[in-house]
């Protein structure tokens, strides 16, 4: 790959915007448009509060940006996870997200606090504020890129009642282009089950997709991989689709003994894998989310590298499918968080991610390089 970098711009930056911080990027590309989102947080860093799922444009391959504008957002609920993907049939901006009560955080959720999945707002229009909502999944679209459908819950069909914690990417999503499966959707995703009393949550992390065969308008499970051992703990998930028609999953593995990252192939457009997740050894990563990206007959991937602090977010390269993986390019040396990877009209790819000099997530910035051969 050529070490040819492009110069990084800022994407999202909380300095004047009414958000004190900015995270979990993720990108789609739908002509010449970048379709940039993240969660805007408003009064804090963390994962749990007033959330919103913002979005900027960009019409000249990311070297400037429109306004900042709000797909989603509901008064005293975290509104997150932005997973995004182009429908191939009807064009639309097709866009999964999941929402809880502002004041539940993860490891709360994680506990099974949303056994009936009943609780509602008073409009039913979002959860109700606090934990006992639960973890709740939505998807809206857009014909324009612009304005966005109200969110349409879907959680009944993709989360079954013994699992607690939920969350789609965080990263873009892909539909299928050509095979058997063209045309669907497929959205990577992870989940926590219900856990016995007393026991660790964070044990009973799992990963999982979600399949629309008609757009997006329905959806319904696809693989579903608990490992209940100590060396995997699949979770944030991420997905591309091989020229041979397979599917490439990999995901953080999060507290397992093994690789910091695992992966798995679907044969059946991610309705199952063909063996379950298995750990990368030859990429180190502090326990992060990671992106990746099918670029012709070549996957790439991004993670920071450094195995202990998020720092060094790096471009890694695999020619066989993903069996193997090697380090191509640093994106950025210094502090860096989650990511996310998007093709170029151009032949180039994107990276949209968090980096900063103190920070792994002072700002959002975007740097596109060559992809190589």
């Amino acid at each position: 790959m050529s070490s040819r970098l492009g110069a990084p711009r800022i994407v999202f930056d909380p300095r004047d915007s009414g958000y004190h911080t900015f995270r979990i990027p993720a990108i789609v590309a739908r002509g010449g448009v970048l379709y940039a989102f993240c969660e805007g947080r408003r009064h804090g860093p963390g994962d749990a509060g007033e959330i919103d799922v913002v979005l900027r444009r960009s019409y000249d391959g990311g070297e400037s940006w429109g306004e900042l504008t709000v797909p989603s957002s509901v008064p005293a609920t975290t509104c997150g996870n932005p997973t995004p993907v182009v429908d191939p049939g009807s064009g639309d901006l097709v866009l999964v997200t999941v929402q809880n009560g502002a004041d539940a955080d993860e490891s709360t959720l994680a506990r099974g606090t949303d056994v009936s999945r009943t609780a509602r707002g008073a409009s039913g229009a979002g959860p109700a504020p606090g934990a006992e909502a639960g973890r709740r999944v939505y998807v809206q679209r857009s014909r324009d890129g612009v304005a966005f459908t109200p969110t349409t819950e879907i959680t009944e069909q993709v989360k079954p009642a013994d699992w607690a914690w939920y969350a789609t990417g965080p990263c873009h999503a892909i539909a299928l282009t050509h095979g058997r499966y063209a045309g669907r959707i497929v959205v990577p995703a992870n989940h926590s089950r219900i856990p016995p009393p007393g026991a660790d949550p964070a044990r009973y992390n799992g990963g999982h997709c979600i399949l629309s065969d008609d757009g997006g308008h329905t959806w319904r499970l696809g693989f579903v991989d608990d490992n209940d051992g100590p060396e995997i703990n699949a979770n944030e998930t991420a997905v591309a689709a091989l020229p041979d028609g397979r599917l490439y999953f990999t995901a953080r593995n999060h507290r397992g003994t093994g690789p910091a990252r695992v992966h798995a192939w679907s044969t059946d457009g991610g309705e199952h894998l063909a063996a379950p997740y298995t750990g990368i050894g030859e990429i180190t990563a502090p326990g992060i989310q990671g992106s990746v990206l099918a670029v012709g007959d070549r996957l790439l991937a991004t993670t920071p590298v450094h195995p202990e602090i998020r720092r060094e977010l790096t471009v890694f390269g695999s020619d066989d499918a993903g069996a193997s993986w090697r380090p191509e390019l640093v994106l950025h040396a210094g502090m860096a968080g989650y990511s996310d990877l998007v093709a170029l009209p151009d032949g180039r790819v994107g990276a949209l991610y968090e980096s900063g000099a103190t920070s792994s997530f002072a700002v959002l910035r975007f740097a596109t390089f060559d992809p190589g051969s």
